[in-house]
């Protein structure tokens, strides 16, 4: 019988799966190597080796009610796309809030995890630790949970450009970039889009001479602001939107790039991309536009070889006199304290049943939590692995025959590879809600859409029309939260309470009434008063209908429930 579980790294991962941990009345020690939670959000000044790092500028992608832990709504104040320092400022508070730094183990790292010493006791395991003093432990668990995320270890790969050991400035990854302090008046290529590349190249625009921004295969590029101001994230992510992707898949990636394109050509600045829109997580970035067009930044093609001070593009273009070279080439994911059994891969990917269990165990008691990426924030993807996780420990939730998970694997990945653009630093991609769907169904906390529209519809157009916010996974089943249909309600009110900070009588009351289809609905869900046939016809109008009229004509109120359901 499963109690207690050994939890590798306080990070975002970590700290939910302590949470799931207690949920399930399981007894949760956790191993953080640093003095402090928060992984890759807590700031270093200096990076640490080993360890995931950030740059001072850093805001999150994702908007707050995006990245918001299920049963923990973020404070109504924090922006909605928040500083690092305010992300592991609302970790704090969710660690504080259930008690879970008291089963943390801080400076005290990992070395190895090995099969339980008791050949009679299946599934337990053995995990070495040093401590800060260098003092070595053994230790026995029933369970491990490995939450140690995957941007600690740099990929440099020097070897592909031709004449770097010539080079006569100064060269460095990404990781170790903490702010553009040196970088004043100089002139610098960056290497890499994808990721922290085009954010760094913004931050270093600043102040240098000039930024070359090298790009192999370009990307799309997406602003944190969306239309009317709205956090682009809690706009087109909705179950509604899901499902018209599915069933509508050209015509969906058309318009989203048509929107994108809108904002700016990306084939006129240099950026388009092979692949489409949802085929790989786009760059995030609200002023690379602008950087571009006022010549702070340009963009280049990838880098031929490097010669001297001169870095020679596969174009033929030459720029001279380069003082700096920054490899934003991505990292390799490393699991070295781990048995070399369970790092095997299927493609590119670790071959984990559901991004999360080695098939291979006769126990199923370790689990990787948060080694997922997908087109939103990790926060709902590895609380829910954890939550899953937790439940299989205990039992109460069973897996297939390990050839079943393999047959799975298998398929999933070569589904992967045709959907998704793939490689050794960006090994997985999932289809975001189906897969928390997908999950959700194992832990039996799945929205009922067609029970909830018949039992509570204002709450039911919410969780299909409006974002997938994880607060939906609350609403039933195992670990269901009194307060989830609040949050839910309410969450486009902590949307908009951080611009209110100029606040004017006059002016609050012609905002409300600008307030276009779904926000005014918005303003219902708020109040005691259920929404009229009048108001839900004006929040569906948007989305087919020319107008308030021709949309009665089209959905009458009692067919709108049979068709969404």
């Amino acid at each position: 019988m499963v109690q207690r579980v050994a939890v590798i790294g306080a990070g975002i991962s970590g700290l939910t799966s302590i949470k799931s941990c207690l949920d399930e009345g399981l007894e949760p020690t956790c191993f953080e190597s640093s003095h402090d939670i928060g992984g890759l959000w807590r700031f270093k000044e200096e990076p640490e080796p080993g360890r995931a790092n950030i740059y001072f500028s850093v805001i999150l992608n994702s908007s707050k009610e995006r990245m918001a832990f299920s049963d923990f709504p973020p404070p109504a104040e924090l922006p909605n796309n928040m500083h690092h320092s305010e992300v592991l400022q609302y970790l704090r508070l969710y660690a504080q809030a259930f008690n879970l730094l008291q089963h943390i183990y801080f400076q005290t790292t990992v070395t190895a995890v090995s099969k339980g010493p008791d050949p009679a006791v299946e599934g337990q395991w053995v995990v070495e630790t040093e401590g800060r003093d260098g003092q070595r432990q053994t230790h026995v668990f029933d369970a491990v949970m490995v939450c140690t995320g995957h941007f600690t270890k740099p990929h440099l790969p020097l070897q592909d450009f031709p004449g770097i050991e010539t080079f006569e400035g100064r060269y460095f990854h990404t990781w170790e970039y903490c702010n553009a302090e040196g970088l004043q008046r100089k002139r610098v290529v960056v290497i890499g889009v994808g990721g922290s590349g085009g954010d760094i190249a913004v931050d270093i625009s600043r102040v240098a001479e000039k930024v070359y921004l090298s790009s192999r295969s370009g990307a799309w590029v997406v602003s944190r602001v969306g239309q009317g101001g709205i956090p682009v994230d809690m706009l087109g992510n909705s179950r509604m939107d899901m499902m018209l992707q599915k069933f509508f898949p050209s015509w969906s990636v058309r318009t989203a790039e048509k929107k994108l394109n809108d904002v700016f050509d990306h084939r006129l600045y240099g950026l388009k991309p092979d692949h489409s829109i949802f085929a790989q997580n786009a760059v995030v970035s609200d002023e690379l536009p602008g950087r571009i067009i006022s010549g702070r930044v340009q963009v280049k093609p990838n880098v031929k070889e490097i010669c001297g001070s001169s870095v020679i593009f596969v174009d033929g273009s030459i720029i001279d006199k380069v003082d700096v070279v920054v490899f934003a080439t991505g990292y390799n994911y490393s699991f070295p304290f781990l048995p070399p059994a369970l790092q095997s891969k299927s493609g590119y990917r670790l071959r984990l049943y559901k991004h999360v269990f080695p098939p291979g165990l006769t126990r199923p008691t370790l689990a990787v939590v948060g080694f997922v990426h997908g087109l939103g924030s990790l926060t709902p993807l590895a609380e829910m692995q954890a939550r899953w996780a937790t439940r299989v420990f205990k039992g109460l939730t069973s897996l297939p025959s390990e050839k079943n998970m393999m047959e799975e694997i298998e398929k999933d990945t070569e589904l992967m590879h045709q959907r998704f653009v793939l490689s050794e630093r960006n090994p997985i991609q999932v289809d975001y809600i189906p897969y928390l769907d997908s999950l959700a169904d194992l832990v039996g906390v799945r929205p009922n859409l067609p029970w909830l529209f018949l039992k509570d519809p204002r709450l039911a157009l919410q969780v299909f029309m409006g974002p997938c916010t994880a607060y939906q996974y609350r609403l039933t089943g195992p670990g269901q939260w009194a307060g989830a249909r609040q949050a839910i309600l309410t969450q486009w009110e902590r949307v908009l309470q951080p611009f209110r900070t100029r606040r004017e009588r006059e002016r609050e009351r012609e905002s409300r009434q600008r307030k276009p289809g779904f926000y005014a609905f918005v303003g219902n869900l708020e109040s005691a008063t259920p929404p009229s046939q009048q108001t839900i016809y004006s929040t569906i109008a948007p989305y087919g209908a020319n107008s308030l009229e021709q949309t009665k004509q089209t959905v009458p109120g009692k067919q709108l429930v049979r068709a969404i359901t």
